[in-house]
């Protein structure tokens, strides 16, 4: 099907404005991402574009297997800002960036340092570059709460524990999205037991912050366990896809990511015609009257859009997506928010 776009050129003034924006600490501006465009081809994703979405083609050039797109006006019956980026991964590489190991010293998983997705940009080239997993900082040390698997070895497990008062305590299994050692992509619950084993587990321990604790996973419970073979592999919080079917498993995953209100988001997803498909979504009114989305929402686009797999990130003012190192939402923070992990696509 030939699809026809039209190119608004925008005035230099205007393209200058948004150049000033791309490094944290800016002000942003209005959205420039809109315009016209005269020229026929045809477009590799047309499911999508039927949707409504709009393809981007003024943010540099990209290979020709990795696509961007602007949301409809509306999306979950919201108003939304949010953007996608299809890549073709019989083509392109996953991979997840961030300087993270185990210290002896900090007796945890993580790093010193924290950058910018636009750090991580000047550092990879990677063309599309958005946050990755949560974190925390304590003595110094930032510490990973989500997994980071990468060239075959686990730099870091997912959390494994939760409490609210340090006394009852939780062991549930956190989200995770790998690329397996048989190249296949599938978002998966992880636990590191006690044994060192990196278990995954094809449902979540039925954990729930109203219920009593249930026992710390293993290679028993829950059931179906496996060690995790992967060669690239980021965690988050909340399965939002697997197999197919919606699941939005926030409350067994018991990290609080404010689930259930609108708020910027980001999530990874696969599709069964092997595209991956990063989102990103504004919020927090940084736009008048764009508030955001619940992981809900965020799951029932992610399977409209094809993904059978797909994993909510960390989000609220850690969203953030760049191609080519331009910035697409506005951060909640006003600036890009330094992270301890990225995703890069190229």
């Amino acid at each position: 099907m030939i699809m026809i776009i039209k190119r608004l050129y925008f005035i230099a003034t205007v393209l200058f404005a948004f150049s000033v924006c791309s490094c944290g600490g800016e002000n942003y501006p209005d959205h420039p991402w809109e315009w016209d465009q005269d020229t026929e081809e045809e477009d590799p994703n047309p499911d999508i574009i039927e949707q409504g979405w709009t393809a981007v083609d003024n943010l540099g050039k990209l290979p020709d297997y990795i696509q961007v797109y602007k949301s409809p006006e509306n999306l979950a019956g919201k108003k939304a800002i949010a953007y996608i980026a299809v890549a073709d991964m019989t083509k392109a590489k996953f991979e997840v960036l961030g300087d993270i190991a185990f210290s002896q010293e900090a007796n945890g998983y993580g790093g010193k340092a924290l950058n910018t997705p636009s750090e991580f940009y000047e550092s990879s080239k990677d063309p599309i570059v958005v946050n990755g997993g949560l974190f925390f900082a304590s003595g110094g040390f930032y510490y990973s709460q989500n997994l980071v698997i990468r060239n075959g070895q686990l730099l870091a497990p997912n959390q494994n524990y939760y409490s609210e008062d340090w006394v009852t305590m939780w062991y549930p299994t956190l989200g995770a999205f790998c690329q397996m050692k048989d190249g296949t992509f599938q978002t998966t619950w992880t636990y590191q037991g006690s044994d060192g084993i990196n278990y995954c587990y094809p449902a979540p321990a039925d954990n729930d912050i109203k219920k009593d604790p249930l026992p710390a996973p293993s290679s028993t419970f829950p059931s179906g366990a496996k060690a995790l073979e992967a060669t690239t592999g980021i965690g988050g919080v909340t399965v939002l896809l697997r197999g197919g079917e919606i699941k939005n498993t926030y409350v067994q995953e018991m990290l609080n990511i404010s689930a259930a209100s609108n708020q910027p988001r980001t999530a990874i997803g696969y599709t069964k015609n092997k595209k991956m498909i990063i989102f990103v979504c504004e919020g927090r009114n940084m736009t008048e009257g764009v508030a955001g989305l619940t992981t809900a929402n965020v799951a029932t686009v992610m399977k409209d859009l094809g993904c059978t797999e797909a994993l909510n990130l960390d989000g609220g003012g850690s969203s953030c997506m760049l191609v080519n190192g331009k910035e697409t939402i506005k951060g909640s923070d006003g600036k890009q928010r330094k992270v301890l992990t990225a995703v890069g696509i190229k």
